[in-house]
């Protein structure tokens, strides 16, 4: 088995300012999001589309930048909402404290859709073909974001069979038993799986909005299996059926893509 190694969460110290490693990693998935984009603008149906409708960089842009207000704005509100109801309702300030930390993936993924649809309003674009746009750029920027879960050492996983190879310790969970490392789990599914099979899949002819739906579609069954090897909130637990919350906020999440996709069936191919 291994031993977490200590990682110092902070990359770099300037008197009294410090520059935090999960920071960076906030801006590595957001500049990834921007790369990413600049080649969608060179893949069909975007490439195709002139005059008035017409994809430019300036549009990835204002995605991004609308999308970092989704992101932190609705997984913040959606960590206290799902994970945390009770406490936020008698503590409401404290959700403005977001330097303690606490951020939802799936409340972020609605502040995300909010933001786009105000995005495809402003431009005159079709939702679906926006979010269609913006699908395979997002699970590089997911991938950062659990390497940043290992920096901090958080978010570890259930215990493992002593004899795993990769089973590794994590001393701040209390525990000198081997976990696993599901940070890294999650990285590889969520994060680099996601993205090959959603980038392949977009540069193939497909309905509108059969992008997207092979988003919430992929990114709910990977995270469902990842959270077995995950060690639940301990201030939550298992719930019904013994499963997490996070495998409870999946399942709307893929039943809606497969409703979406299977809606996409009555638009034009793209």
């Amino acid at each position: 088995m291994l031993m977490y190694p200590k990682i110092d969460p902070v990359a770099l110290q300037l008197g009294p300012f410090a520059i935090h490693w999960y920071g960076l990693t906030y801006l590595a998935a957001f500049a990834l999001f921007y790369w990413l984009g600049t080649r969608r603008l060179r893949h069909p149906p975007f490439a195709a589309i002139t005059g008035p409708g017409a994809w430019t960089r300036k549009d990835v842009e204002d995605m991004l930048f609308l999308g970092v207000m989704g992101v932190v704005i609705g997984g913040r509100l959606g960590y206290c909402l799902f994970y945390k109801p009770a406490y936020y309702a008698s503590h409401p300030l404290e959700i403005f404290y977001v330097w303690q930390g606490g951020m939802s993936f799936h409340g972020g993924l609605l502040g995300v859709i909010g933001s786009q649809v105000w995005f495809a309003r402003s431009r005159g674009k079709p939702f679906w073909q926006v979010m269609d746009f913006a699908a395979p750029c997002v699970p590089p920027g997911l991938a950062a974001g659990r390497v940043g879960n290992f920096i901090n050492g958080e978010l570890w996983g259930r215990f493992s069979d002593p004899s795993l190879p990769w089973g590794m310790v994590f001393p701040q969970s209390g525990s000198m038993l081997p976990r696993h490392p599901s940070q890294v789990y999650q990285f590889l599914l969520e994060g680099l799986l996601l993205f090959v099979v959603l980038w392949l899949y977009a540069r193939k002819p497909h309905k509108q909005a059969q992008v997207a739906a092979m988003f919430l579609i992929g990114y709910g069954i990977l995270r469902f299996v990842a959270e077995f090897f995950r060690e639940p909130d301990s201030y939550l637990g298992l719930l019904a059926l013994n499963m997490s919350m996070g495998q409870w906020l999946c399942v709307p999440m893929v039943l809606a893509g497969i409703g979406l996709w299977l809606g996409a069936g009555k638009r034009a191919v793209v």
